[in-house]
């Protein structure tokens, strides 16, 4: 984990830790310091504790009394949350980008996973999430609703956190990208009924993730806000 040290503002701060918690380079649990984070952006503490807030404020920092600061828990509650959300919205678009595919928009999925197939045997997992989600926005794209993949982008956070966990094992990047590539085929050749059971099958292998992510990290999930399972 590395920061430039040009004396960033508390927003640039504030999106530096942030895309670290996302993508798992700051582990559940961390120990954050104003004091060493300050001196790591090269900046006084008054930036740091503001964009400590604003984390705080969005569940990816936990103040504990007379403790500090540490990295939060994983939320199971939105994860499902926003596992539903995807579902409801991205079954319903890739049926619509079946439907709607031309050999223009073909040529632009399979080149996406191309992308990430080329990703993963680099060992490029940065590169391989970011194609993830051109993928998915892609999808959005061809289903003739782009902005279908912001509203999503918006509430997907701590669903991101399980999905950068989740690639830190080779052989969940593998079986993403296979269900990629049966998506792109269901969409590419028009199969609708195809791609939407594709799509429901892919993302529900979120908790899956979830399972494999339990035994190799025993406190990265806050189960206290978890109802009864969702349909």
């Amino acid at each position: 984990m590395t920061f430039s040290t040009a004396g960033q503002s508390a927003d640039q701060i504030y999106r530096a830790l942030r895309a670290n918690i996302l993508d798992a380079a700051i582990l559940p649990g961390k120990a954050m310091s104003e004091a060493r984070m300050a001196a790591q952006f090269g900046v006084s503490r008054t930036p740091v504790r503001e964009a400590f807030k604003r984390l705080v404020d969005e569940g990816f920092l936990l103040v504990r009394p007379q403790a500090g600061t540490f990295v939060a828990p994983i939320d199971l509650a939105a994860v499902h949350d926003s596992q539903f959300v995807r579902e409801t919205l991205e079954c319903r678009t890739v049926v619509l980008a079946a439907e709607r595919i031309d050999a223009a928009g073909k040529a632009r999925l399979d080149a996406l996973v191309a992308q990430q197939g080329q990703a993963m045997a680099a060992g490029d997992r940065k590169s391989f999430f970011r194609l993830d989600e051109s993928f998915h926005a892609e999808l959005s794209r061809l289903a003739g609703h782009p902005s279908v993949w912001s509203m999503i982008e918006a509430v997907k956070a701590q669903l991101d956190r399980v999905r950068c966990l989740s690639l830190e094992t080779p052989s969940w990047s593998d079986m993403i990208l296979r269900e990629h590539r049966e998506i792109a085929a269901c969409v590419g050749r028009g199969d609708a009924s195809g791609a939407e059971a594709a799509m429901r099958a892919h993302l529900r292998t979120v908790f899956d993730a979830i399972e494999a992510i339990a035994q190799a990290h025993v406190d990265a999930f806050d189960k206290s806000r978890l109802g009864p399972p969702r349909d």
